[in-house]
């Protein structure tokens, strides 16, 4: 347990759990053993979550401590870890501890200094476009012009735990309205929308569609999927219309609760809110939940279950996050042939880097010369944090001979801890991290010199140059 002056802010969680339980604040204060005006102080971050109060929430409500206390903790370290391995930075030489000590004590702060050095990086990439930009408009760009909306909206999801029970509870009654069932969902929910909201429903030629998948047309109040989507494909589309067309308040509280500046920022927070309603409707949390761990988290056969593709598995995985009621709490990614990180959640302690891509020792790389194939791992960060891994490729929606349809690899993953659960672990020794594969976030901010794929030296570090000597990896001699 942390110590009595160990600072936390959890706001956002405290606040998603009362909502959770249905407590006014006056109510939960009265069990917390806390004024309401206090822990509406808390719930605003402007008063620290203390030790006792941590003690009284895990007894009084039986949550996992790591809802309050893990992730931030850890987002906040690796943030600064980013951050001090710039060469702008390098004299300064701060010591890791002090790194740690300032994210446990003050992670507000910390997010603030990532977010400046995210603009100042961004800055320095585009100072031409900007001068342009500035020149043309006479007007000063301020902070919201350089924050990165992609990132802001990661970080708000990250700050969820990517759960977000309102949602849930929605998809839910959806299910209790609607009557559906896995077996019928694309019927069922053709039906519900033609039934109750009057809107019809047709699949049409790609010739048609071109390169879109889903068109709603407002004024003929009819709905238009591609036949190039598969069957769960045009189940997730027809959810994601419903969530547009039913959840527009709740989409909208839930935006705003994320306090984004940016206008893209917003539509794509919302975007990704209306993504996780439709995984929630295919994949409902009790039975999916109940499934997963009778499975013991096999996602073909998940699949197969809920007519979901191994991506929408993954990332449901991803938001089991109940509390009294949580999953194993994976992290996911998707990337493509470059390499280029596309998607990432995690509902866990394992860090992605904001800039690059991954590690080319994962073997999610490796995905793309063995299509359609299981593969995993047991890996190793440099801080010792060891992790069990599975990655496969998964297809893209194709429009046909003579489109490029090149495939993703995903990967999803947890902490070795958890392992056991998981099937894809049977007859592998997960008590031996002797033979972990040793990876970093990425090539830039990982510090480990015997690497032979490095494909650049850690941004904090000088590498030697040497005509008179040739290493496997040009940056495999780091200067001391």
């Amino acid at each position: 347990m942390a110590a009595p002056d160990y600072k936390l802010f959890s706001g956002r969680q405290i606040r998603r759990l009362r909502r959770t339980l249905g407590l006014t604040q006056a109510r939960m204060a009265e069990e917390l053993g806390v004024s309401t005006s206090y822990l509406n102080l808390m719930e605003r971050n402007q008063r620290p979550v203390t030790a006792q109060v941590l003690l009284r929430l895990a007894e009084t409500y039986d949550v996992d401590l790591k809802t309050f206390a893990g992730n931030e903790e850890v987002s906040a370290l690796a943030g600064l870890r980013e951050v001090f391995s710039d060469p702008l930075l390098a004299a300064q030489r701060v010591d890791q501890q002090e790194l740690k000590e300032v994210a446990a004590a003050s992670p507000e702060v910390s997010q603030a200094i990532v977010t400046l050095h995210q603009a100042y990086r961004r800055a320095l990439a585009s100072a031409n476009e900007m001068a342009g930009r500035v020149t043309g408009s006479e007007r000063q760009l301020g902070l919201e012009d350089l924050r990165d909306p992609i990132e802001d909206v990661r970080d708000y999801l990250r700050a969820c735990n990517n759960h977000f029970p309102d949602l849930e509870a929605a998809a839910e009654a959806l299910h209790e309205r609607a009557r559906l069932s896995a077996e019928t969902m694309f019927h069922d929910l053709q039906a519900y929308l033609g039934g109750t909201l009057g809107i019809g429903c047709r699949v049409m030629p790609v010739d048609v569609m071109s390169t879109m998948l889903r068109f709603f047309d407002r004024h003929r109040r009819r709905l238009l999927l591609s036949e190039a989507l598969g069957e769960h494909g045009r189940i997730f589309q027809l959810a994601c219309q419903l969530a547009l067309l039913e959840q527009g308040p709740l989409l909208d509280r839930l935006v705003e609760e994320g306090n984004f500046a940016d206008v893209q920022a917003r539509k794509l927070c919302r975007m990704n809110l209306v993504n996780y309603f439709a995984a929630a409707v295919m994949m409902p949390y009790e039975s999916f939940l109940r499934a997963a761990e009778g499975l013991r988290y096999d996602i073909d056969l998940l699949g197969r279950r809920f007519s979901a593709s191994f991506e929408q598995v993954c990332h449901r995985l991803t938001t089991l996050e109940r509390p009294g009621a949580r999953g194993v709490p994976f992290f996911m990614v998707r990337i493509d042939g470059a390499g280029n990180v596309l998607k990432r959640h995690s509902a866990g302690s394992f860090q992605f880097a904001r800039l690059g891509g991954a590690c080319p020792r994962w073997n999610v790389h490796a995905a793309f010369q063995t299509p359609g194939k299981i593969l995993t791992q047991v890996v190793q960060m440099p801080d010792g944090m060891r992790y069990f891994s599975v990655a496969r490729t998964v297809p893209r929606v194709g429009l046909g001979h003579g489109t490029t349809a090149a495939p993703y690899a995903i990967a999803v993953g947890c902490e070795i801890g958890y392992a056991s659960r998981l099937v894809y672990a049977d007859g592998r020794n997960l008590d031996a991290p002797a033979s972990d594969t040793l990876i970093g976030i990425n090539c830039r901010l990982c510090e480990r010199p015997d690497c032979e794929q490095r494909a650049f030296p850690p941004l904090n570090r000088r590498y030697v140059i040497d005509e008179n000597r040739r290493l496997v990896s040009p940056f495999g001699a780091l200067e001391e």
